[in-house]
């Protein structure tokens, strides 16, 4: 009996310690992640403030964390601004056909990298991984050149087409790809169903996550893109929302109006929050789906 309960006691002994561990660990933890999202949060918190105040305010504290006087004039000016409701329309149309077009053509891609067999196919995966290293910077004269020679100059399409098929949503659907099993898609060419029909009516249904992961990545990259648009964009009429305010807010004398800038950031930042809100569920899921863990 006593050689029986010598490792019992062991055991139980070695549980005791292991749930002690955790229950140190776990409010070190939560702890450490409280931090984490106070320090994220600071930024925010600063910008909001900072739109809610007065110009003459922000320039005699900027330091200073709550408004003394809260004010709404920022964004009334912002939305009195001539050009602002275009800057706001020419920023949503270049999303959409950036968001469509990474849905159709990179899902497309990355399917037939993961599913389908063809000549080339390892180097044009490869091509994509190095794409995807590449600085824009490196590449975006060129990519200007050919947007001028296609004629696509001060238009929203020429702001648009370099985005429609990221690298970074080819090698998401790709990963997910990966994921479906073989012998679905087989059984559906068994019973007659050709690979346009597989790849709409079975795949894009299945890869809700990674294309919820890729309509979020692919919206704040098109949102937020300052570069590229200023670059493309020769007058006001193709002005982006980003590039617009950055237009917009050099007051009299060419003084910045940083009440009309944080401002317009907040206007900015509230439909990437809304989208992210409305899919995190689906993009944790496409995420942890690739593999991008």
């Amino acid at each position: 009996m006593t050689t029986i309960a010598a490792p019992r006691n062991a055991e139980m002994t070695g549980e005791r310690t292991h749930m002690r561990r955790r229950s140190v660990a776990r409010p070190l933890l939560y702890g450490a992640l409280v931090l984490c999202a106070l320090l994220t949060m600071l930024p925010f918190v600063w910008v909001t403030s900072g739109s809610l105040r007065s110009l003459d305010e922000i320039r005699s504290d900027p330091g200073a964390w709550l408004p003394q006087h809260v004010t709404l004039d920022n964004f009334v000016r912002l939305f009195q601004t001539e050009g602002f409701g275009r800057f706001l329309v020419n920023s949503i149309v270049v999303a959409v056909i950036v968001v469509a077009g990474n849905i159709v053509a990179a899902s497309a891609a990355g399917y037939a990298l993961a599913k389908l067999d063809f000549a080339g196919k390892r180097i044009a995966f490869g091509a994509v991984m190095a794409a995807m290293m590449v600085p824009f910077t490196t590449v975006f004269v060129t990519q200007f050149v050919i947007t001028v020679d296609l004629g696509f100059a001060d238009t929203l399409t020429g702001i648009a087409l370099p985005s429609m098929a990221l690298p970074l949503s080819v090698f998401i659907m790709r990963q997910y790809a990966l994921s479906v099993p073989d012998e679905l898609l087989e059984a559906a060419r068994i019973d007659g169903a050709g690979e346009f029909r597989i790849f709409f009516r079975i795949f894009l249904p299945l890869a809700g996550p990674a294309v919820a992961t890729i309509t979020i990545m692919s919206f704040l990259y098109s949102w937020n893109n300052f570069i590229w648009p200023l670059i493309v964009a020769q007058s006001t009429s193709s002005y982006t929302l980003p590039v617009g305010l950055a237009a917009t807010s050099q007051a009299a004398a060419h003084v910045t109006d940083y009440g009309l800038m944080l401002a317009g950031a907040i206007v900015v930042m509230l439909p990437v929050l809304v989208l992210f809100l409305f899919l995190q569920r689906y993009f944790v899921q496409g995420v942890s789906g690739t593999g991008m863990r």
